[in-house]
């Protein structure tokens, strides 16, 4: 894996608070995989974004479809 790098600046009660449950040999690791959380996280809000607007958008076609097809989903219901 290809790495980069960087110099990064921490709150000194946030780094006292990572230095306490890792080895500081383990810092990169720690910070890749939280960074790596994060990124995940915001790519999930924003798909979750991205599928409301378009639920949205196609609020009134669906509606529309839902109709046009009543009278096919409520045939046979006297039966019950």
């Amino acid at each position: 894996m290809n790495t980069v790098r960087l110099n990064i600046t921490l709150p000194d009660n946030l780094a006292a608070k990572m230095n306490s449950y890792i080895n500081p040999r383990q810092r990169s690791r720690f910070i890749a995989d939280a960074v790596k959380q994060k990124i995940t996280e915001l790519e999930e809000l924003a798909l979750q974004e991205q599928l409301k607007e378009g639920y949205k958008e196609r609020k009134e076609e669906s509606l529309k479809i839902t109709k046009e097809f009543e009278n096919l989903d409520l045939r046979g219901w006297d039966e019950y």
